[in-house]
């Protein structure tokens, strides 16, 4: 079976909210695309590369992963350390 990650997406730099990013996918990783000769795009024969599969838990993003014998990298997500700072912090240094 093709062999796949595992991971939280992270929040995208224009975006404040974070509601999006709570769900954890599986993503197949397949070789790199080749050039169609005729238009010269992208194209792939592998239907694998459109495939995302998104679950509410790790958990059951492993689960789903062992009963179908998807070997899979876990990519485990980073905490974001937030700094509570005030208006005020701007002018005190």
């Amino acid at each position: 079976m093709k062999k796949a990650k595992i991971y939280k997406p992270g929040k995208t730099a224009m975006q404040s909210g974070t509601k999006k990013y709570n769900k954890w996918v599986i993503e197949f990783i397949t070789k790199k695309p080749g050039i169609n000769p005729l238009m010269g795009w992208e194209s792939s024969t592998d239907t694998f590369t459109e495939v995302k599969l998104e679950f509410s838990t790790k958990d059951s993003a492993i689960q789903y992963a062992k009963k179908n014998q998807i070997d899979f990298e876990l990519i485990e997500s980073k905490n974001r350390k937030i700094v509570k700072k005030s208006y005020s912090d701007n002018f005190i240094k």
